[in-house]
């Protein structure tokens, strides 16, 4: 079966000290540590392009795995909002040409902002498996940078830039296992970009994420009759260190045993990099480790979620 062999990531080494932004808003190192979470965000340079990151990232993803030749690539993905210049063409077939890849590739993109690895996972596992295509990348590259106003205190202080390349192909020691999804249109308004600068609503964005994200947890491992105890590493959106702080005390409520340090938080030098977020934590944290079973969960713009368990094989 199709599973995630091998991630790797590209984040800039410039960008913005987080603790200097919070100066100018009148906001001290308790708020953008324990409320914000981030002291550093990672932010590309004016020349780069959407395709620049994730081509980084890809590039770091074929040195880590010498045996994979970028020719071999016959599925590409790439979730992202924010593509090259006005998002036409698609951002996959720009990153195609710029990898060398074969013509012969399937290239698109998935308009999907921090659920979308979740979903970018499963559509480009049951694509692959559908049409008998062997070696996938699914890259996320959504450069928030782009769109956020510097000036806007609600959005200016939470978003970093990153990319990440993830390698699925047969044979990987992580499976994907049982996932569910969601959609609320009706919240749209609460995350969106209108003429051109992104508009977040954080207030409502976060009682969405406390409402959805623990009850959706739950149903996942009830339908994958699992409990709690039997997941190693809650790997969520990093959307700040209070909804990930949050999201995990709600979720615990009800259980005896609790474990908050279960849910990683590690967004101290990336700050929120959007459909990036999960795969820097698997990418981190879940390779080369001792962990067993890891349920992630993405939940943001549309308003959409997804989570998932995935497991070592």
């Amino acid at each position: 079966m199709i599973g995630i062999k091998s991630i790797a990531s590209y984040v800039p080494a410039q960008g913005v000290d987080n603790y200097a932004q919070g100066a100018r808003f009148e906001k001290n190192e308790d708020f953008i540590l324990g409320k914000i979470g981030s002291a550093f965000l990672p932010r590309k340079d004016a020349a780069q392009e959407t395709s620049d990151l994730a081509v980084e990232a890809a590039r770091a993803l074929f040195v880590n795995n010498p045996s994979l030749d970028p020719r071999s690539i016959d599925a590409l993905i790439v979730v992202t909002q924010n593509g090259d210049e006005e998002g036409l063409p698609h951002t996959s077939a720009i990153v195609q040409d710029k990898l060398g890849l074969s013509t012969s590739v399937a290239a698109f993109d998935v308009s999907l902002g921090c659920s979308g690895y979740v979903y970018g996972l499963y559509a480009i596992k049951g694509f692959m498996e559908a049409a008998g295509l062997k070696n996938g990348l699914l890259i996320t590259a959504d450069p928030y940078s782009k769109i956020v106003d510097p000036d806007d205190r609600n959005t200016t202080m939470l978003f970093g830039d990153a990319a990440t390349a993830t390698w699925m192909a047969e044979g990987a020691d992580w499976q994907l296992g049982q996932a569910r999804f969601g959609t609320d249109g009706a919240g749209a308004a609460h995350l969106k970009v209108s003429d051109g600068t992104f508009f977040m609503n954080g207030r409502q964005v976060f009682n969405f994420a406390l409402l959805k994200v623990p009850a959706h947890l739950r149903e996942l491992l009830e339908a994958s009759d699992l409990q709690s105890s039997d997941i190693d590493a809650f790997c969520i959106h990093q959307g700040s260190a209070a909804i990930v702080d949050a999201v995990a005390r709600r979720f615990e409520e009800e259980l005896e045993d609790k474990h908050p340090e279960k849910f990683v938080k590690d967004m101290l030098e990336t700050g929120n990099t959007v459909s990036s977020s999960i795969p820097l934590l698997l990418e981190k944290h879940m390779f080369g480790g001792t962990w067993r079973r890891v349920a992630i969960s993405g939940f943001g713009v549309g308003l959409s979620w997804g989570s998932a368990i995935l497991q070592r094989s």
